[in-house]
């Protein structure tokens, strides 16, 4: 096991900077989730970490040790992609101890390393087939397993299941987390699915365009957005956001919208008439008698909760409640807000406002 620490790292193709200067540090046995949407840089900086692209600037450390002109195979990592990579002609012990076998390690300690990733697992009934007669899921299990003979020090996963269905994802999603908490090893992780990165991350890299937009628990994120982009990116379904304005009257300060008054969660430093962006999560309203009024347009009931799809004025807007409605379309429902989980981020910057 060991720590990471990117500083400052840089990644230009020709004169189009991709990475603006990432920092940010991975400690002993953490495991760590660069989540973004495509083309933000985080699998760039993933393989930057592995060595298979180049450092435009900046320094890499694992382990304490700088990595920024050390070979791929030096730098004790392992590596699970999104397209699995097995050899088709090998069968799935010869696929998990090739590496020691390059290596040149000795059969028997390949061997035993082999037959305990295998138990981990459960591959122990597989591993005198060939990748053709696998399933996607155990296709993936088995790259997993050659990465686990090679106790390494980091763990580097590229989006490992995005080709995997919905179904085996969620299965996939947990067998990764339980082998982290069984073999305690660094692990950075790249997924663009933030289910993925709340379900699974110790903490979460939001990434956008290149730059860190925040760093936190996978609640911290949820809870308290740092700014717009990550209040929207962070939570499925997304946040509802809304354009308005701070007012300041008898009933106390609030944001004007929608022909509406939208409660805060607590009194803003910041003067009435300021445009502001107020969020709301969808799970944080509630149908009532009273409140402020909004036409249902779809009902999407998935069992345990139903989500309507609402709509406020002009604006569209998602609400998830537990049980069933007897709402149905064209209705005109009411909305109570728990004003404690309002969001409220400035107009211009998009950052949020405490």
């Amino acid at each position: 096991m060991a720590a990471v620490s990117f500083q400052s790292v840089k990644k230009a193709y020709g004169k189009v900077e991709v990475l603006h200067g990432v920092s940010f540090d991975i400690t002993d046995g953490e495991f760590v989730v660069l989540v973004g949407p495509s083309g933000c840089g985080k699998s760039t900086l993933l393989r930057m970490l592995a060595g298979l692209e180049e450092i435009s600037g900046g320094q890499i450390v694992i382990d304490g040790k700088v990595v920024n002109d050390l070979e791929s195979k030096d730098r004790d990592i392992a590596m699970v992609f999104q397209s699995y990579a097995l050899y088709p002609h090998m069968t799935v012990r010869d696929n998990m101890g090739f590496s020691l076998k390059l290596r040149k390690a000795d059969a028997r300690l390949t061997a035993e390393r082999v037959n305990q990733a295998a138990k981990i697992l459960n591959l122990d009934a597989l591993l005198d087939r060939y990748p053709r007669e696998l399933s996607g899921g155990q296709r993936q299990r088995v790259a997993m397993g050659r990465a686990i003979v090679r106790d390494p020090k980091v763990f580097l996963f590229d989006e490992p299941l995005s080709n995997l269905d919905a179904k085996l994802r969620v299965a996939m999603r947990a067998e990764i987390k339980a082998l982290h908490q069984r073999l305690k090893t660094t692990t950075v992780y790249v997924t663009h699915d933030q289910i993925e990165a709340m379900t699974m991350a110790d903490r979460i890299v939001v990434m956008h365009d290149g730059i860190i937009e925040q760093i936190g628990t996978p609640l911290e994120l949820f809870d308290r957005p740092g700014n717009l982009f990550v209040a929207q990116f962070i939570g499925s379904p997304a946040m509802n956001v809304i354009g308005g304005t701070l007012v300041q009257d008898a009933a106390g300060q609030a944001v004007s919208a929608l022909g509406a008054r939208w409660p805060v969660p607590a009194p803003l430093d910041q003067p009435a008439g300021t445009a502001v962006h107020y969020g709301i999560r969808p799970s944080d309203m509630v149908l009532a008698e009273q409140g402020i009024p909004a036409k249902v347009v779809v009902v999407e009931p998935t069992g345990a909760e139903t989500e309507l799809l609402l709509q406020v004025g002009d604006t569209p807007m998602t609400l998830v409640m537990h049980g069933r409605t007897t709402a149905r379309p064209d209705d005109t429902v009411y909305l109570a807000i728990d004003s404690a989980k309002a969001h409220v981020f400035d107009g211009a910057s998009g950052r949020r406002l405490s």
